[in-house]
């Protein structure tokens, strides 16, 4: 007998009492990973020989429960072992006498679930037994032996750990750890090679080439979609291991491969991280360029180069909707988004639309926001368009040629990327369609159980051969192979009449928004007070910079800059007797103008007069200025005659309904005798409105 089923059968008749034989004798049995359990059989094995260890110390056969629900599950953690937790249960509940395994790292690997099981056994008096004795939690020696070997078990998981690691980062540091390749890599050896399809690589090479041209991950799937392409994937496990497969594409899959820098030809190790706070999440969280652990640049065959793709990285950081980037390009008549930066605080003014028109409008409200300070400034988008877009437009006249030449290179390039891809696809279906007729062939022909399948699998490469053709038949005839000399000379046309394609009806304010982002980077704006005036100054892509100082209009008369001496230079002119529309030629020629940038007229004039409680002092002195024949009236005097407004006046003047001519002085003179005025006055006849219907139904009243 060996010395540890001595110290057992010692221990059996000081601390195994007839109450723990009354209850059950559980043997726990684990092993840390689905390895361990397929490779490591003795383990296993010998944990569950424990079986014939509790028959020993006096339990029977019937009376032993095995417990292996944990096979393949770690001891660092209790959270996804149901087989520990169904331990616990039956311990507090009384039904357990003795707990047998090997070693108490396979009970657990946490303190704080090792402490846990001690005090549930301590309190419903449970023995534990391992290997080396039997132990009762609820006894001082005990506990404290007890205590010293789980502490042992989790520093052990520590070290295991801390041993793996190392390992793992001197490995990566050499640029061999590597898991499987992504899309459009295989594994080979300690390297990553270029996948051997071709059609795969051009996948990918589209993928990188229309992110270049559209911008963003969601355009590019869009064209994805459009032009029928799939997705080169080659799955890990399962039946197909290995094996291309096609899929459907998607803005996850765009994702990972436009910030995976291995299609730059990097090694990286450590860019994403599983905290302990952040186990609930579904995914590890992704670290900055400056926390990954190993980069190795020029490690592996690359798609683009390195500075491509960190253009890639700012393209998609400055997409995100935050107040720090200017987000992607998206519907609404404001060309400016994301570009303006306030030039009083340094934060990005946000697009507001409102009103019946919704009518856009930029404002600064990023520190209203943060800490509810006052609005920076705010102003219609109208009028800032204008002037960028004017500046843009005398900035894209001298590339005008140039914009015309990559235009024609850009459709021959995505034609011919377009064609490459049919023309595998073609090639791929014809091989698989040439494949079952090998096989069909090879059957012998008594063997029908088999010659079947196969007809009907030759069958099914031949169908889709044939749709795959059709479909490409319908690509040819939707898109021309290429672009004619009438074509070539009608973009010439279009480029060096930059104004004209931007105001063409099949222009798109996206469209304007994509070629306004292409040549500026951003706009510094300020608003001088609440007055009509605002600076602009154009950062342009080459960084160049422009200034601009433009009008925009307000509501208000003291808001403009030149309130005060309108007002003033306004009484001087009632003062001196003079007519509306003489004051009207006088404001425009001193270079005045309205609230709203026009120039000043009668009618406006009138207004201002009217809102600020303006009049003049002598209104004979108009009488004499041109004479009236008989039925002729000024706007003035018949208003006081019919009792209707000054701008009834004007609309039926408008209407063609009234005659009227113009003097001298710019005020009208209407023609309108007794008879028109009571026709003008009379009251509108009441409108009459069909009654009902009546339906006549044979045998019932009219209704």
């Amino acid at each position: 007998m060996s010395h540890p089923e001595q110290n057992l059968l010692a221990a059996r008749d000081k601390k195994i009492k007839s109450h723990h034989q009354e209850r059950l004798a559980v043997v726990y049995v684990r092993q840390s990973s689905v390895h361990q359990v397929q490779h490591h059989q003795e383990s296993t094995q010998l944990q569950y020989g424990l079986v014939a260890q509790a028959e020993r110390l006096g339990w029977p056969t019937e009376r032993i429960l095995v417990i292996d629900d944990d096979l393949g599950f770690s001891g660092s953690s209790s959270e996804k072992r149901l087989g520990f937790q169904r331990l616990l249960s039956e311990v507090a509940l009384g039904h357990v006498g003795v707990i047998l395994g090997v070693e108490m790292s396979r009970l657990a690997r946490s303190c704080k679930d090792w402490y846990q099981l001690l005090e549930l056994c301590a309190l419903f008096d449970t023995l534990i037994s391992d290997l080396d004795g039997l132990y009762d939690p609820s006894s001082y020696n005990d506990r404290l032996l007890l205590g010293l070997k789980g502490t042992m078990s989790e520093a052990e998981l520590h070290v295991l750990r801390q041993r793996m690691w190392q390992g793992a980062l001197q490995k990566a540091r050499r640029g061999e750890l590597l898991s499987k390749g992504p899309v459009g890599y295989v594994r080979s050896a300690d390297e990553l090679v270029f996948d051997p399809d071709e059609q795969a690589q051009g996948v990918v090479r589209t993928i990188f080439d229309q992110f270049e041209r559209l911008g963003t991950m969601h355009a590019v799937l869009r064209h994805l979609v459009a032009e029928g392409i799939r997705m080169p994937v080659r799955p890990s496990s399962g039946p197909n291991k290995g094996q291309l497969e096609w899929r459907r594409p998607n803005q996850t899959a765009i994702q990972n491969m436009l910030t995976h820098p291995v299609y730059a030809g990097a090694y990286v190790f450590g860019r994403s991280c599983q905290s302990q706070k952040r186990k609930q999440q579904k995914g590890p969280s992704r670290l900055s360029r400056n926390e990954w652990l190993v980069l190795l640049r020029d490690r592996f065959p690359a798609y683009i180069s390195w500075s491509q793709y960190e253009e890639n990285q700012e393209r998609l950081e400055q997409n995100r909707s935050i107040i720090s980037s200017r987000g992607s390009v998206r519907q609404g008549r404001a060309l400016l988004a994301g570009m303006l930066v306030c030039g009083r605080c340094g934060y990005r003014l946000r697009t507001q639309y409102g009103g019946s028109n919704s009518r856009p409008s930029y404002q600064c409200s990023a520190r209203s926001s943060l800490y509810a300070d006052p609005v920076c400034q705010r102003l219609k988008a109208q009028p800032l368009d204008d002037e960028v877009v004017r500046l843009a437009m005398l900035a894209l006249q001298p590339s005008a040629l140039a914009v015309s030449c990559q235009v024609a290179s850009d459709f021959h390039e995505q034609r011919e990327a377009s064609q490459t891809l049919w023309s595998q696809k073609l090639e791929r279906a014809t091989y698989e369609a040439e494949r079952a007729a090998r096989q069909y062939h090879a059957v012998e022909p008594e063997n029908r159980l088999v010659a079947r399948t196969l007809e009907l699998a030759w069958e099914e490469k031949l169908r889709s051969q044939r749709e795959l053709e059709e479909q490409y038949e319908r690509f040819l005839q939707e898109r021309p192979k290429s672009l004619s000399n009438e074509d070539q000379e009608r973009i010439k046309g279009l480029a060096a009449n930059v104004p004209a394609l931007w105001t063409a009806a099949s222009t798109t304010d996206v469209d304007r928004k994509e070629i306004l982002r292409e040549i500026i980077d951003h706009v510094v704006i300020d608003v001088e007070g609440k007055s009509e005036w605002v600076e602009a100054r154009i950062h342009w892509a080459g960084g160049h910079q422009t200034y601009t100082r433009f009008r925009r209009p307000v509501g208000q008369l003291s808001k403009l800059s030149t309130g005060t001496q309108l007002m003033q230079y306004l009484k001087e002119l009632l003062d001196s007797k003079i007519s509306a529309p003489q004051i009207a030629n006088k404001l425009n020629e001193e270079g005045f103008l309205t609230p709203r940038g026009l120039p000043f007229n009668e009618s406006r004039v009138r207004m201002l007069m009217l809102r600020y409680g303006l009049r003049t002092t002598k209104k004979s002195s108009y009488q004499n200025s041109c004479p009236l024949n008989e039925n002729e009236w000024y706007i003035t005097e018949l208003t006081q005659k019919l009792q209707v407004k000054y701008g009834k006046i004007h609309q039926w003047i408008k209407d063609g309904k009234i005659n009227a001519r113009k003097a001298d002085d710019g005020r009208w003179i209407i023609t309108a005798d007794e008879a028109k005025c009571r026709e003008l006055t009379a009251p509108p006849s009441p409108r009459r409105f069909p009654g009902p219907k009546t339906k006549n139904t044979k045998g019932k009243n009219k209704t």
